[in-house]
């Protein structure tokens, strides 16, 4: 297991490359969409999360025609091509589909022209249909290309959710994150992923997640790898969350000035999106599980607009010793 997660690892600043191939079998599972022709390939190459309808390209107009986009044929085009007579619409299905396009979909369960499955088999094109209208399966696809073409990376630390809160733990090997990370768990919070985070970066949000190969599998120095679903139960887990905060753990450096009073505002950058961050000294008798806590609650105080700092300011411009002393006699 120690070398299946080592291998797992990757640096945080490797990103993998916005494409991806899908079998044409699992795209249609995941769109809900019934195949008309299996072309000649098995899987559908997504490069862009750009849509075309091919309305222009049917009217033979074909400059800047975004070929590499999943091609959409609703009511109008499907209309536009009936409306031709034969040698025309037999010319303009051949042109489009000359074109190496990832593959065609048409829309609203319409019965596609007897010359668009001929230009298909011509070319080795996928056609595939759905029964949603147009513009709501556009809608689907849109997010789901855009969940698929995410940029990518896998960053070595811990994602857990605290309080509705996506606290990613980063630091040196052995600094105490996985140790932090089951206290945590046993105090009642979720855990997404344990040495190894995949994050995704959809429409500047951060979604992270486990490898599938150790997902929900915790390493623990002297015990070993640990199931923490099995041990804890399906509410100690989580499949995915946002990552709204970082928190770094790094060894106490006694030279060190380090942050009291959340005036020093620290961000750490992932995929070119900047996510608030706290840096932690870790030293024996801190309870870190308490203070990320308290850091997660104060990140969503902060969201609500609940600004501590400047509270404590006006406080202390308002402040009257006269009051303190009238309450020190009181009491």
């Amino acid at each position: 297991m120690s070398k299946i997660i080592k291998m797992t690892k990757i640096s945080h600043r490797e990103v993998e490359e916005n494409a991806m191939d899908l079998p044409v079998e699992e795209f249609c599972r995941q769109m809900g969409l019934e195949v008309l022709h299996n072309g000649n390939k098995s899987v559908i190459h997504f490069s862009t999360f750009n849509i075309n309808r091919p309305g222009l390209q049917l009217a033979d107009y074909y400059e800047h025609f975004g070929y590499e986009r999943v091609q959409i044929l609703g009511e109008q085009e499907t209309a536009y091509l009936k409306s031709m007579d034969a040698a025309h619409r037999k010319k303009a299905c051949d042109r489009l589909l000359s074109y190496d396009v990832p593959c065609l979909v048409i829309c609203s369960h319409l019965e596609p022209c007897a010359e668009l499955i001929e230009s298909a088999q011509k070319y080795g094109r996928v056609v595939l249909r759905s029964k949603q209208r147009t513009t709501m399966f556009i809608n689907e696809l849109s997010i789901f290309l855009n969940k698929l073409l995410a940029p990518t990376q896998t960053s070595h630390g811990v994602l857990l959710d605290l309080y509705g809160v996506g606290v990613l733990i980063i630091g040196k090997s052995s600094i105490g994150k996985s140790e932090t990370a089951l206290e945590l768990i046993q105090r009642g919070h979720r855990l997404v992923a344990d040495d190894a985070v995949c994050i995704k970066r959809v429409s500047d949000r951060l979604i992270g997640a486990a490898p599938n190969v150790i997902r929900y599998f915790m390493e623990l120095r002297g015990v070993g790898i640990v199931d923490i679903k099995r041990m804890y139960g399906a509410g100690a887990v989580k499949l995915t969350t946002s990552i709204d905060l970082v928190i770094k753990l790094e060894t106490w450096d006694e030279e060190k000035e380090y942050d009291r009073l959340g005036n020093v505002q620290e961000t750490y950058n992932i995929l070119e999106v900047e996510l608030p961050m706290h840096t932690i000294p870790v030293k024996p008798g801190r309870n870190l599980a308490v203070i990320m806590e308290a850091a997660a609650r104060n990140y969503r105080l902060k969201s609500m607009g609940v600004d501590t700092l400047a509270e404590l300011d006006t406080r202390m411009k308002n402040h009257d010793q006269k009051e303190d002393i009238d309450l020190f006699l009181e009491s």
